[in-house]
């Protein structure tokens, strides 16, 4: 049975089915049973990573180590970069703060330091890496013979493209000392265990933060197909580079990653479920539309409102009261000057192609906290949405057509601001259809 307290107020009821979607995804729980089956080591026990949730993975591991492992939290040691913002204090690992997603001088000399860590460890050693989304950007290390300026350049260009994330981090490991298995490689012939938070649809090891602990099938002729397939414009140096292939990445059954254990810990899917046991308990049938959603956000939008407008018409996929879900991550082919990242892009594109129609409300958010570089984590859509836009002045299309979906909700007074999540599943969409 439906609860007509929260179905009286669409917003509450989706910020709840975000809010379950991040609890799922908490590294303070998913960490903890990790660590029970990590056994003792003899050396050294030191922390490594990157990524958005990596300082929060890192005091989890901090927090639960003595209980989980019956070991003494003395031992542990290490370093982990995360994005600036996103730091929360340890008492023995590290924490350095970097730019995401074009790197800086901090991810490089990070990521300089925990490749000089990984080579220090020996066979006695256990090394516990942290990973989640945006490690890849986190950890900047230029391959040798090209700079820190190199790689902000084509990951600029990259970022701008419309490629996928599969794409992006194919080139982003095809430039790096330390992306592509490189860390594993350093790390070997030390015990070495990954614990992973997905940010990538699919859920590839392989692409996550672009795999720093694991092998890489991509090779130096995938890079340079995708810059080509983009028109990207290259330094001389970096088409040097790509053309040398010099350095390949680590590839499957190389023996110096044969210590590595890889552990996918929180992913898109699971933080969905949560959302739908949410939405269950509110009495709203939810429809999972898939986790490893990609494409244009606009088109992507296109397609999901005609799945909320068959809901609401013909009762299909589901009858209202429903709520369609769906993660993954969206591209954006940026061709105006406005503000905005993926997720308000997606929201701004479903308003326009639902056109006011009654009763269907959404949210679009990225679970990280932070849509683009902006701060915002999303933003709200409901069937009024164009006709305030349109009292305040704000001509939706127009928007849309210069990429400014954050200008369009600002205006609304629509965007959902978290601040940092402090985990990072992907993009977050609910689109929730209420009976007529």
């Amino acid at each position: 049975m439906a609860d007509s307290g929260l179905l009286a107020d669409p917003a509450a009821l989706l910020r709840r089915l975000f809010d379950a979607a991040l609890a799922a995804a908490d590294p303070d729980k998913v960490i903890p049973p990790q660590l029970e089956g990590l056994g003792a080591a003899a050396g050294r026990v030191v922390v490594i990573g990157a990524g958005k949730a990596s300082a929060a993975m890192a005091r989890s591991v901090e927090r639960h180590w003595a209980e989980a492992t019956g070991q003494d939290p003395a031992r542990l040691e290490g370093l982990v970069v995360t994005r600036y913002g996103h730091a929360v204090p340890c008492e023995r690992i590290e924490i350095v703060e970097a730019a995401h997603p074009v790197p800086d001088a901090a991810g490089e000399a990070g990521a300089a330091r925990m490749l000089a860590l990984a080579e220090e460890l020996g066979p006695e050693d256990l090394a516990l890496c942290l990973i989640s989304g945006g490690g890849s950007a986190l950890l900047a290390l230029p391959a040798p013979g090209l700079t820190l300026a190199d790689k902000q350049a084509v990951n600029d260009a990259l970022l701008r493209s419309g490629a996928d994330i599969a794409e992006v981090n194919c080139v982003r490991k095809h430039l790096s000392a330390i992306k592509g298995g490189r860390l594993a490689a350093a790390a070997a012939p030390a015990r070495l265990v990954s614990l992973l938070i997905s940010d990538v649809p699919g859920d590839d090891p392989a692409v996550i933060a672009s795999g720093p602990t694991v092998a890489d099938p991509t090779s130096f002729a995938d890079a340079r197909a995708i810059l080509e397939r983009y028109a990207m414009d290259l330094s001389p140096a970096v088409r040097a580079h790509l053309d040398a292939a010099a350095d390949e990445s680590p590839k499957p059954g190389d023996p110096r990653l044969a210590q590595a254990d890889t552990r996918l810990i929180a992913k898109p899917q699971g933080s969905l479920e949560a959302a739908a046991a949410a939405a269950r308990e509110a009495g709203v049938t939810p429809v999972i539309l898939g986790d490893a959603i990609e494409g244009e956000a606009r088109e992507v939008a296109r397609v999901m409102a005609g799945i909320a407008l068959q809901c609401r018409r013909h009762g299909q996929p589901a009858a209202a009261p429903c709520v369609l879900l769906s993660g993954g991550e969206t591209t954006v082919t940026v061709r105006g000057t406005g503000r905005g990242g993926r997720n308000v892009e997606f929201l701004l594109a479903l308003a326009v192609a639902l056109n006011g129609a009654p009763g269907i409300h959404a949210v679009a958010c990225d679970t990280d906290g932070i849509d683009g570089t902006e701060d915002n984590a999303g933003a709200r859509l409901d069937p009024e949405s164009l006709a305030r836009g349109r009292a305040a002045g704000l001509d939706a299309a127009a928007y849309l057509a210069n990429n400014d979906g954050y200008s369009y909700f600002a205006g609304l007074g629509d965007l959902i601001v978290t601040g940092p999540t402090l985990t990072n599943v992907n993009d977050f969409r609910a689109i929730l259809v209420l009976p007529a």
